[in-house]
């Protein structure tokens, strides 16, 4: 997710038991061409396996943003072609090249061939409700040499309104023998039971639910396995909170001060939610005030209080 799953954010899942995580969406030009900010989207050091996102439209671009990453380090490349964004459509990539399945299966040859790597693929159930095509982009992917595929149970139409219809996504199972993974308001583990019931696929993707809890995949991931108590459930609360300043430290070193601030902004707000759900007072009066402060002490000072205010039966 653009913005979202910086490489602070990747670690601390891997932490906490996710099998694994994928890096922001990155340009694949941008990338290529040796772009900074691309390059610290793409960031791995410390996650293992380390899969890379690359979005575009151009077979060439997407070919050399592939071999840049794989030379990096990425062990795994995955293809955006699920981003509903305008900006990313009106350019032909992520989910607008399910309107064009030639070029999109063109795509994705380029990538294979660029690699040695695994390369994955990430869509949508199609563009609109009348261009349902993700089983056939998945038959296509298959032949291509993609080795697993994921796709997110709405349209593009859709963005992310209404609810994902996992359901939908079985049509994909039928049609593909690679592994198939399904995405869409999954947040938590009866979520994930449902969403694997109803798609016959064979693992889930968790997105906006992990935002502000990188612990969650974990959690959903020892509980599908049934050994939730055995590990001890989730997190209590300091070592939710030391993961939150752990995070907003690293967006600080990765991007600068000044940059870091911007791309902590929304992690420290859904911190804040998060503790706020678990009971913290004094997350309600800080909440505000963190997502603006300029001070990085003030941030840390107060989101070790935030999770230490959570009452102690509310943090297991």
């Amino acid at each position: 997710m653009s913005g979202v799953t910086d490489v602070g954010l990747r670690r601390l899942a891997r932490r906490f038991g996710a099998s694994l995580v994928i890096s922001e969406m990155v340009a694949s030009q941008e990338l290529a061409r040796g772009d900074e900010e691309a390059r610290m989207r793409a960031e791995g050091e410390g996650v293992l396996p380390h899969v890379v996102q690359i979005a575009g439209c151009d077979p060439h671009w997407m070919a050399e943003g592939a071999r840049v990453a794989a030379e990096a380090g990425a062990d795994i490349i995955d293809i955006n072609m699920g981003c509903p964004a305008k900006k990313v459509t009106g350019g032909w990539a992520g989910s607008a090249l399910m309107r064009d399945l030639d070029h999109a299966t063109r795509l994705v040859e380029a990538v294979v061939a660029a690699v040695r790597v695994p390369v994955t693929l990430k869509m949508r159930l199609g563009w609109d409700d009348a261009s349902r095509n993700a089983p056939e982009l998945a038959r296509r992917a298959e032949a291509a040499g993609v080795r697993l595929v994921t796709v997110h149970g709405r349209t593009r139409q859709q963005f992310y309104k209404g609810s994902a219809d996992w359901a939908a996504v079985a049509a994909v199972r039928a049609a593909t023998s690679l592994p198939l993974v399904v995405n869409g308001d999954i947040a938590d583990s009866a979520d994930a039971r449902e969403a694997l019931r109803l798609s016959g696929a064979d693992v889930v993707m968790i997105g906006r639910a992990a935002v502000g809890r990188p612990w969650l995949v974990g959690e959903i991931a020892r509980d599908l396995a049934g050994d939730a108590g055995r590990q001890g459930g989730a997190p209590d609360a300091a070592t939710r909170g030391a993961a939150a300043i752990e995070h907003y430290e690293t967006l600080l070193s990765l991007y600068g001060r000044e940059m870091g601030l911007r791309h902590a902004r929304k992690h420290l707000a859904a911190y804040a939610e998060h503790a706020i759900a678990l009971g913290s007072k004094r997350a309600r009066v800080e909440r505000a005030r963190i997502v603006t402060s300029e001070t990085p002490q003030h941030v840390i000072a107060a989101l070790r209080a935030m999770f230490a205010d959570v009452p102690l039966e509310d943090a297991a």
